[in-house]
């Protein structure tokens, strides 16, 4: 299978647009974690903000490339610079997912327990955040696996 069959690979607009909407799922969850006065409290609450803090450069820095791949019609082909991709998006994807759920199962808790150890408005927030942290894995994992579908043909 060659380069531009697969779709959704680095260098191709599909990928563009995977970029982007990790982007902006990654910043919106940072975003409604960090409007929680409270949310360093919670150590998955912190891990949740330290992974999609470390999301939004790398997918920013991948959705340049992308960009500058489909502008010069460049595509990345060389293998270690792929190999670096695959495996950063694969641990990436794995913090996020794992951040995502223990944050869910945290405010789960903290809803079922009592309102005192989290006001409402605030866990509202924080269950916010953990939803748009599994959106944005969603989109973390079409990038790994399209991007690892593409490394056996070069």
């Amino acid at each position: 299978m060659s380069r531009q069959h697969v779709p959704g690979s680095m260098g191709t607009s599909a990928s563009l647009i995977l970029r982007i909407g990790q982007v902006i799922f990654s910043s919106a969850s940072l975003l409604f974690m960090s409007l929680g006065v409270d949310f360093y409290s919670y150590t998955a609450f912190c891990f949740l903000v330290t992974v999609m803090g470390l999301v939004i450069p790398w997918s920013v820095t991948l959705a340049l490339l992308d960009g500058y791949s489909i502008l010069a019609k460049c595509p990345v082909r060389q293998l270690g610079i792929l190999l670096v991709i695959v495996i950063g998006d694969w641990v990436l994807s794995i913090l996020t997912l794992a951040a995502a759920s223990s944050t869910a199962g945290i405010v789960d808790l903290l809803l079922r327990a009592d309102e005192s150890f989290c006001p409402p408005k605030y866990c509202s927030r924080y269950l916010l955040s953990s939803m748009l942290a599994f959106l944005s894995w969603f989109f973390s994992l079409g990038s790994s696996l399209f991007n690892l579908w593409l490394l056996p043909s070069l």
